[in-house]
């Protein structure tokens, strides 16, 4: 599905997705992957993305909306959480309809723009735009990781943060690296 994704350039979603998954990760958050008919229609996960969560096989769905497989509901109700957090290629299909069914069944949806992918830059716009409007909360997939840490005095995940910051981060990564690298040659480190 990612080679016709045209609002995000492949590689930087494939870096944001596997940012994101690591965040879930490093902060414990139950994690459902999930793929569409992967052996005859859309292929697999992104590896890198696999390889965050090795032991977990992928629910293979057949229906576009997420939440119309039973499977995926069960592990949702079953985590307990009111809170649910979305990516999706693409954003138009596979991640509009479960949003919107998630939002409907009382969940508070949020949805990481930057982790996802439409056809166009037209079609994932217009989709995050009716999610908004339905009630769904945008957010970046850094922004999310960085609101999980919230106080950089927690120290059980402050260097898991900073070591995928600086792997997926880009340009902020680049400046934590560039800080510690200026830091430590100043202290003779």
């Amino acid at each position: 599905m990612a080679f016709a994704t045209r609002s995000i350039d492949v590689a930087e979603l494939r870096n944001n997705v596997t940012g994101l998954a690591k965040a879930a990760k490093a902060f414990k958050v139950p994690t459902i992957l999930t793929t569409v008919a992967a052996k005859s229609f859309s292929g697999p996960l992104f590896p890198e993305l696999q390889a965050v969560f090795p032991e977990q096989v992928a629910i293979d769905r057949t229906t576009m909306n997420t939440w119309e497989d039973q499977r995926v509901v069960d592990v949702v109700k079953k985590s307990g959480r009111k809170k649910v957090v979305m990516a999706a290629l693409w954003t138009e299909v596979c991640m509009v309809e479960p949003v919107l069914s998630a939002i409907d069944e009382g969940y508070d949806v949020y949805i990481v723009t930057d982790a996802s992918g439409g056809v166009t830059k037209e079609a994932h716009n217009m989709s995050v735009q009716r999610m908004v409007q339905a009630g769904a909360q945008p957010v970046t997939w850094l922004q999310y990781m960085l609101e999980l840490q919230r106080d950089w005095t927690r120290s059980e995940t402050y260097a898991p943060v900073m070591n995928i910051a600086k792997e997926h981060g880009g340009g902020y990564g680049l400046g934590i690296i560039y800080a510690n690298d200026m830091f430590n040659a100043k202290e003779g480190k």
